[in-house]
């Protein structure tokens, strides 16, 4: 097997490694080039090219993380992670630990950690890596590594507890969410939602937004029944689709462009919070991205005609 073939096989885990220390599809791959071609210049053939590949992909994704803190701290509005539709990395024997850790919620708590907490945790707890592996990746003693991962591990159990590991109920839920949606059942919505159920978009600042986090169970029930019904006139569409390992949805707009993903954030038989990415800037490894502005103004038309 040549040097290219060896990558192209690790090439799902590399990716999968990056994308939970970064939280973004465009930064990770974009460390996963800038492992190849480290790969591809060294003259020494590692011993194993999964540990190599592994260390680099860190290393590389760990100063992407340093520079990219600073500028989600000047983010205009909530930050939230790039969506990811599929992991292109799957292990039967770790499939609940991998969806967990590829949530939402968890890219949201580990954006708490700093860069090596968050590298050593991903490494350790996500795809049980040996602690010589790990030390390795991230230029510390294995000491160092085991302390860094048991301040990771409180702070995320601090965070919150574990997603539900019934993913068939989870469907079920997010079945009549939609079925609720799309009928703009205010009560059903309510029905289905946690009483301090958070509502969050991310604009960036490059699309129509919330001012705010809508929170509690009515008034994100009358929020959603009162404007899917709208866009729906105007030919808004969704399709419900895994998002980040959770249940949730991609809407595209009339035009069939994406307009912008939902992620549903289930627990206890509850929807504790949906999270919207409505950034453009976020959406183009989906596909064609929509004129959210437009699609703004055609939804006011509508609302204006049915008042």
């Amino acid at each position: 097997m040549n040097k290219a073939e060896e990558f192209e096989e690790l090439r799902g885990l590399l990716f999968s490694i990056a994308y939970r220390i970064l939280g973004s599809v465009s930064e990770a791959e974009d460390a996963v080039q800038e492992t190849w071609l480290r790969f591809d210049r060294s003259t020494t053939p590692p011993t194993s090219a999964r540990a190599f590949l592994s260390a680099t992909v860190t290393r590389v994704s760990i100063d992407v993380l340093r520079s990219a803190r600073v500028r989600r701290e000047r983010y205009a509005g909530p930050w939230l992670p790039e969506p990811l539709l599929d992991d292109p990395y799957q292990d039967p024997q770790r499939s609940v630990e991998l969806a967990d850790s590829v949530s939402m919620a968890a890219l949201l708590l580990l954006e708490r950690l700093s860069p090596l907490e968050r590298s050593v945790f991903v490494l350790r707890d996500v795809f049980a890596f040996g602690f010589d592996e790990i030390a390795a990746a991230v230029g510390r003693s294995e000491a160092a590594c085991r302390q860094l991962l048991v301040r990771a591990r409180r702070h995320m159990r601090e965070g919150r507890p574990r997603f539900e590991a019934d993913r068939r109920e989870r469907r079920e839920l997010a079945d009549r969410f939609f079925d609720a949606l799309r009928d703009g059942d205010v009560d059903a919505l309510q029905n289905l939602l946690a009483a301090d159920v958070q509502m969050v978009g991310d604009g960036g600042g490059n699309a129509p937004n919330l001012a705010r986090a809508v929170v509690g169970a009515r008034n994100v029930a009358r929020l959603l029944a009162a404007a899917f019904p709208v866009m729906a006139r105007i030919n808004v569409t969704f399709e419900p689709h895994e998002v980040n390992g959770q249940p949730g949805a991609v809407f595209r707009a009339p035009d069939g462009r994406i307009l912008h993903t939902l992620a549903l954030d289930v627990l206890d038989g509850r929807i504790q919070a949906i999270r919207s990415v409505l950034n453009p800037d976020k959406l183009g490894h989906l596909g064609p991205g929509a004129d959210a502005w437009a699609v703004h103004r055609e939804v006011q038309a509508a609302r204006r005609r049915t008042d």
